[in-house]
């Protein structure tokens, strides 16, 4: 199982907003994470967390691009990949250009009508998660009957549209989104049933790290239980988990 360690450059990002927001900062971080035997770090300069306010284009090239062209050397002499978080066709392209080599989209290509073609032009990994709606509203549409079905059953949708708009199947990977429009028991009903997503025939990525369900009051205090979630997901087929910290993740899938 991969890690893939989380950098974002963005001021409001939940668990670590501001850390990285300047330009040394990030390119600091992203050389530790390098060091600590990462396998993919993921840049991202717009933030998700519930409520969230969007940024615009320019901006989140801005708070991006940089980071990456100055990163992707080091990266590719350590065999490390980087991979944007972005919901934007245009970023996407862009940051692929700077030496980014997968695009983390966690619309789907919902949010913009051009980011499955573009994902398919550039002929790169490319990550489709569930989403239901922008951060600002998501949390009112985490409505289930039966949220492992639903969620599988939306994800599908997303996986045919992606492969008709060209997108090879060997470069889909999918994401079951916890946290977005789900609650505590949605998160951990997936968790349950990840090999019903393991059985769908993408690599999968889970991304839970000091998210709320995960309990404590911050989330710094849930890094220890972001570790017992890898260690739990460790076997399971699971690709690859999207994480803060590196070094404990990487040391409890060596154990």
């Amino acid at each position: 199982m991969l890690v893939m360690g989380i950098l974002n450059v963005t001021p409001d990002s939940f668990a670590d907003g501001g850390r990285h927001n300047q330009l040394d900062a990030a390119v600091a971080r992203g050389l530790e994470m390098i060091a600590e035997s990462v396998d993919i770090i993921d840049i991202g300069g717009e933030s998700t967390r519930p409520g969230a306010e969007r940024v615009d284009e320019n901006e989140e090239l801005q708070r991006t691009i940089p980071v990456i062209e100055i990163l992707a050397p080091f990266a590719r002499n350590a065999n490390v990949r980087i991979s944007i978080d972005t919901m934007r066709s245009g970023v996407a392209e862009a940051a692929m250009k700077a030496g980014a080599s997968i695009i983390n989209d966690v619309s789907a290509g919902q949010s913009d009508a051009k980011m499955l073609a573009t994902a398919a032009k550039l002929k790169v990994p490319y990550i489709a998660m569930h989403w239901r709606g922008h951060s600002k509203d998501m949390n009112s549409k985490a409505i289930y009957k039966n949220v492992v079905a639903e969620v599988i059953s939306e994800l599908e949708e997303r996986i045919q549209l992606a492969l008709a708009a060209g997108v090879e199947k060997e470069n889909l990977i999918i994401d079951p989104g916890l946290g977005f429009a789900k609650d505590a028991d949605h998160n951990w009903a997936i968790i349950d049933a990840i090999d019903r997503f393991v059985d769908l025939g993408y690599p999968v990525l889970v991304g839970g790290s000091r998210k709320r369900f995960l309990g404590g009051d911050s989330p710094d205090q849930r890094e220890e239980a972001t570790v017992n979630l890898t260690k739990r997901l460790k076997g399971t087929g699971v690709w690859a988990v999207r994480v803060h910290s590196v070094k404990p993740h990487k040391e409890a899938l060596e154990l």
